[in-house]
């Protein structure tokens, strides 16, 4: 009988391992998951000038008991079933799987120190890239084995010359391991050293809930997450933070033996979204603060799928998550996880549920609730902006009152002491009929107006279609949508203020205002005008105050009398059998653009040319 036995080079340690990761944090969870899996309480990380060591208080390694040798079997599976998947404690479900996390120290320095105790049993050898002869490691004298933090039991990794280092800061060292290993608890803690300066995880980083704005929560062991989010508006607490039950989904599945069975693939976790990105990179780190990433057994095994799953990139940048999905790490099923725990294979039918699940469900239901907050600041920017502007009208009409008062009166008063023979009543009536008259140079109006909607879109709901099309023609045009009041605009800012009726808002800042800035009035007719009160009123108001204004007619409608009918007006046509088909010919597509190009000379906005505005008005309505 034939014997075949394959030989493993040990120059595989060379090609492996500064290649298996990209990143000095990944290589510390690795290490970390080990004194994980060996039933350590403390994990010591410690910055030094030439090196990096990671201690623990595990059981560490004897060499008499063949633990030492069962290490350094790279690639030794070390779990296969629910059995053995189970730390020495029985406590914990282990983390690793693959036999390589050993391999992640070379990744970072050509030669790492192994020290360990187990049962005062000491033990010591440098793990290099290139082996001696006969695969043989160099071992450490049992004198020179010493430990900074243990003494009993545990592991000490040293990885000398590090080809990469830690962040500057140990509060961003803190974040950015806390972001790929968030299983910290009471039962496991990591510290973090450099120098003089300390720094310890040892519960789940909720200063991340702290900076969201909405949240959910998948599972009961996350309910609580919410309770950290700041409650800004209690109205829509439910809408903005809630907990739904962790998704399951049955999946048939071929185990490591090749029989099929049915699964259940839970996911629990949480995704939030940002209140704001401002000032988020104001210290650099590795990773970006918008991710979904993915865990099983509490290990990270892709930091984010965002890529994979994403649709809307503009405000994708808020959202952030935390995903778990232990099936993945199930010993009974195919290992998932790439070679170097920084993603999973593609085609693998759970990683596939799971992204489905966050792309069509998850993912759009927080980016809803991002927009319900973003609503919620948007009105209270212009309650606020209201509450600003209704001081300075106070203010303005106190200071004008006053300007009057005194300034009449004193001025009436050195006429009379002239000796003109003039009642001073009589005087001081005719200086305060002057001053009114020549009020609109008072250097105070300007901040008041400068707060105010400057283009007013008077229209009917039935004429939408014409108001957005004038709505995007001043848009070309450098209008600013803050500049315009357009009450059905799918645009919040040009509607009017939440909880403020229009007429309201029109009487107290464009005709009770001291202010001398009148509105300019774009005025949609057609036949539905007569049919509206509000499009009416508008009508009156604008003849009331001698408003400026332009006429876009819809035929076969004719624009009356007190709308300026003298003049020509704009015309589009609507199709009696089908009113959402509009046209105008080419001499009104020149019209329209004409009182475009007129608003802009007389509020001074920067215009586009003429061509430049028919060519875009072509884009939004049939030209014939």
């Amino acid at each position: 009988m034939k014997e075949y036995k394959i030989n493993v080079d040990p120059r595989i340690l060379e090609l492996l391992g500064p290649n298996l990761y990209t990143n000095i944090y990944y290589v510390l969870a690795e290490l970390i998951a080990n004194a994980y899996d060996a039933d350590a309480k403390n994990v010591y990380i410690t910055a030094n000038p030439t090196d990096i060591r990671v201690e623990d208080d595990g059981h560490g390694m004897s060499y008499e008991n063949g633990e030492i040798e069962k290490y350094l079997n790279v690639a030794g599976v070390s779990r296969t079933s629910e059995d053995n998947s189970l730390t020495r404690n029985r406590t914990r479900r282990k983390m690793g799987r693959k036999g390589v996390g050993k391999l992640a120290a070379l990744s970072v320095s050509e030669s790492v120190d192994v020290l360990t105790i187990a049962n005062e049993d000491k033990s010591g050898f440098i793990l290099n890239r290139i082996p001696l002869e006969e695969n043989k490691l160099e071992a450490i004298p049992e004198e020179e084995i010493k430990f900074d933090f243990i003494n009993k039991h545990g592991t000490l990794i040293i990885m000398k010359d590090p080809q990469y280092r830690l962040h500057k800061t140990l509060k961003t060292v803190k974040r950015n391991l806390i972001k790929i290993f968030p299983l910290i608890n009471k039962d496991f803690r990591i510290h973090i050293s450099r120098g003089n300066e300390t720094e310890i995880i040892d519960d789940f980083d909720r200063s991340v809930m702290t900076e969201l704005c909405a949240l959910i929560t998948l599972g009961e062991s996350f309910r609580s997450l919410a309770d950290s989010v700041p409650n800004e508006y209690p109205n829509k607490r439910s809408e903005l933070a809630e907990n739904i039950s962790s998704f399951t989904s049955p999946i048939i599945m071929k185990d490591i033996n090749g029989q099929e069975k049915e699964y259940i693939l839970e996911l629990k976790g949480w995704i939030g979204a940002y209140k704001s990105t401002r000032g988020r990179k104001a210290e650099l780190t590795d990773f970006p603060d918008n991710f979904i990433s993915l865990f099983a057994n509490q290990k990270m095994g892709e930091f984010n799928i965002l890529p994979a799953v994403g649709q809307n990139k503009l405000i994708e940048v808020f959202i952030v998550g935390q995903l778990h999905i232990d099936l993945f790490e199930l010993s009974e099923l195919p290992d998932i996880a790439l070679s170097n725990r920084q993603g999973y294979k593609s085609d693998d039918p759970r990683y596939i549920v799971v992204l489905d699940f966050v792309r069509n469900e998850l993912l759009p239901k927080i980016v809803n609730k991002r927009k319900i907050y973003a609503d919620e600041v948007n009105k209270e920017k212009e309650k606020r902006k209201i509450e600003e502007q209704k001081k300075n009208e106070e203010k303005l009409k106190k200071l004008i009152d006053k300007f009057r008062t005194n300034t009449s009166n004193k001025a009436a008063q050195k006429i009379k002491d002239l000796g003109m023979d003039i009642p001073k009543e009589v005087i001081e009536k005719l200086i305060s009929e002057s001053i009114n008259d020549n009020s609109p140079d008072l250097g105070i109006k300007s901040k008041v107006d400068s707060q105010k909607k400057k283009v007013l879109i008077s229209q009917t709901l039935p004429d939408k279609l014409l108001s957005d099309i004038i709505y995007k023609q001043l848009l070309f045009n450098n209008i600013p949508e803050e500049d315009i009041l357009y009450t059905n605009c799918d645009d919040e800012i040009c509607r009017v203020p939440e909880a403020m009726a229009i007429y309201d808002y029109l009487r107290e800042f464009f005709v009770e205002s001291y202010s001398t800035q009148k509105i300019y009035v774009l005025f949609v007719t057609s036949d539905n005008t007569k049919k509206s009160w509000g499009a009416i009123t508008e009508v009156g108001a604008a003849w009331i105050t001698q408003i400026d204004h332009k006429i876009f007619n819809i035929s076969p409608f004719r624009p009356e009398h007190p709308l300026d009918n003298e003049q020509m007006w704009h015309t589009t046509n609507r199709d009696t059998n089908n009113p959402v088909d509009l046209s105008m010919s080419r001499l009104n597509a020149d019209i329209f653009c004409q009182k475009i190009d007129h608003l802009c000379d007389v509020l001074e906005y920067r215009k586009k040319t003429r061509a430049e505005n028919r060519a875009y008005l072509e884009t939004l309505i049939s030209i014939v």
